[in-house]
């Protein structure tokens, strides 16, 4: 059974790896990367962030971030799961949570930057109500060509 707690510092070293992994798998590790990765308590938590593991039997499997963009728009981000715990919907299950905690705290979106080279995840994204939006310049990684958000206050039909 999946446990998704927060963020404490003897996590540290799994998000940062956990992340590296499938970066290493699919993409390189951009600065942005290492920056939030190897200092994710100053530039994630401390900055109004959040950040979720997933455990099984309290080994970590999985993580996520939701950085503040502003007070209510918040970046999904550094999510990822263990190569030998892929398939087992743990992707899901922090998707589900992440989309909950937002909407307890009023939040209006959530964004998130993928690529199209990770077609399964874009998948789950759209499954989950994420639409396509206009990529802005300037973007935080080279590898990213898709921008999503989800829209979290319910837009009312006139």
């Amino acid at each position: 059974m999946v446990n998704i707690v927060p963020f404490q510092r003897e996590y540290a070293t799994a998000f940062r790896d956990l992340n590296m992994a499938w970066l290493k798998e699919y993409f390189y590790i951009e600065p942005k990367d290492r920056m939030l990765l190897e200092h994710c308590q100053e530039h994630i938590i401390d900055k109004g962030g959040h950040i979720f593991i997933a455990l099984i039997e309290n080994r970590p499997v999985g993580c996520f971030s939701l950085i503040p963009i502003s007070a209510k728009i918040f970046e999904l981000g550094k999510m990822a799961v263990s190569q030998e715990n892929q398939g087992e919907g743990i992707g899901q299950q922090l998707l589900t949570f992440a989309i909950d905690f937002a909407k307890q705290r009023n939040w209006e979106k959530i964004i998130l930057y993928s690529s199209t080279k990770l077609p399964s995840a874009l998948y789950i994204y759209r499954k989950y109500g994420f639409k396509t939006v206009a990529l802005e310049k300037n973007l935080p990684y080279a590898r990213s060509d898709i921008k999503m958000e989800l829209n979290l206050i319910p837009v009312i039909e006139k």
